[in-house]
């Protein structure tokens, strides 16, 4: 009997072979003898072998048909240590809305040049990463958003798009090539609108709506402020009820408009236990002792890659020049060097470290994590 890897299942070369699967975005370690097996079964030929309990469990779980699979496999090579796994690609930074907690502030707008795309795809391939999270501003306002769209299908790896919500459409949505949106909801109504505007919560409700009887997984992205504290019991019941795959709960950093709107901030006291809210998935950690951002990176919609989103100040290189030399350039975070030694520092990593350093400095702890967990010592001497 000949198997062949399901179209939705790709091998990645990470510090462990593995192999993921897209459309649920599973990542399972194998061993050396699994690993070579399935790498015959992503030729045309397929993989031969008689049936045992490994194989079964691949039919089972839909990694392996019994049916030749059309389409090109990814190169497979080794991924870089740490592994570049999830990639932020802001491909613009214009926006329809002001949102008062906006990070990135006001600014002379920049959409990411096609070329560049091209180039961050294709070596985030060759790298093994498994999720690519399309960022703006709003990302479809990207002057060739079409273009880039076409391009994605390319990639074999998970297409997030995260959007606001106010220019999703039922034609749109035959057209995207994503496997997940990500629509930020920041409260119920009221709440919503007092940081994005009127009218905009009815919009992003409404994209929810559509992209889940499209049949496109949703997940929710909600930031923490002081007119949405009330809502959180009903957002958990009405997301749930919808179907929305992932809830995100994080606390905006201070930086951008939100510098300029104090009456929305709120103390680590106050918003750390309000992180407790949230479901679903997560990223898929390798390592133990390192902080958070092990295995992520941010590409700006300039060019430039950083740490994450909130570290473009301090760029590691232009990404078209070379995905993984930017790469290499960032040095990995090791949980021993922060002021951090509680119980919950394995499961939170530190928390967010822009956060922790905007309220302290480096090595300094998230607070608002800390008040999540109820733990306020400081690392013994």
């Amino acid at each position: 009997m000949h198997y062949f890897l399901a179209e939705d299942a790709v091998l990645k070369w990470l510090e462990t072979p593995s192999l993921y699967r897209i459309t649920s975005d599973e990542l399972y370690e194998l061993d050396d003898e699994s690993f070579a097996f399935l790498r015959q079964c992503s030729t045309a030929g397929g993989g031969d072998s008689p049936e045992n309990e490994f194989i079964r469990y691949c039919l089972d779980e839909g990694l392996l048909t019994e049916r030749p699979v059309r389409g090109k496999r990814p190169p497979l090579l080794r991924s870089p240590v740490p592994s570049l796994r999830y990639l932020e690609m802001q491909i613009t930074d214009r926006c329809n809305l002001r949102c008062r907690h906006c990070y990135m502030g006001d600014h002379s707008p920049h959409d990411l040049p096609l070329t560049t795309v091209r180039s961050v795809l294709e070596e985030f391939d060759r790298m093994q990463g498994l999720r690519l999270l399309i960022t703006g501003g709003e990302p479809l306002l990207h002057h060739a958003f079409g273009a880039v769209n076409d391009l994605l299908p390319s990639l074999a790896a998970r297409k997030v798009l995260f959007t606001n919500g106010l220019l999703i459409t039922i034609p749109l949505l035959r057209q995207l090539r994503v496997d997940e949106i990500q629509v930020s909801i920041d409260g119920l109504e009221s709440a919503h609108e007092a940081v994005r505007g009127k009218g905009s919560f009815e919009h992003a409700m409404d994209a929810v709506r559509m992209c889940l009887d499209a049949g496109v997984d949703v997940s929710v992205a909600t930031m923490v402020h002081r007119q949405n504290l009330g809502d959180f019991p009903e957002m958990e019941l009405m997301f749930r009820q919808l179907g929305v795959r992932d809830w995100t709960v994080d606390v905006p950093c201070v930086t951008g408009r939100l510098a300029g709107n104090p009456d929305l901030i709120v103390p680590p006291e106050l918003g750390g236990p309000y992180l407790r809210y949230g479901f679903g998935g997560g990223f898929h950690d390798s390592t133990a002792g390192f902080a958070c951002g092990l295995h992520l990176m941010s590409v700006s919609a300039e060019g430039l890659a950083s740490r994450c989103t909130f570290y473009a100040d301090r760029r590691a290189g232009d990404a078209g020049q070379g995905l993984r030399t930017c790469w290499e350039k960032i040095t990995p975070v090791r949980l021993k060097e922060l002021d951090c030694d509680c119980a919950y520092v394995d499961d939170c990593r530190g928390g967010c470290r822009y956060r922790a350093e905007v309220l302290g400095g480096p090595g300094a702890r998230d607070l608002y994590k800390c008040h999540l967990h109820g733990i306020m010592g400081t690392k013994s001497a």
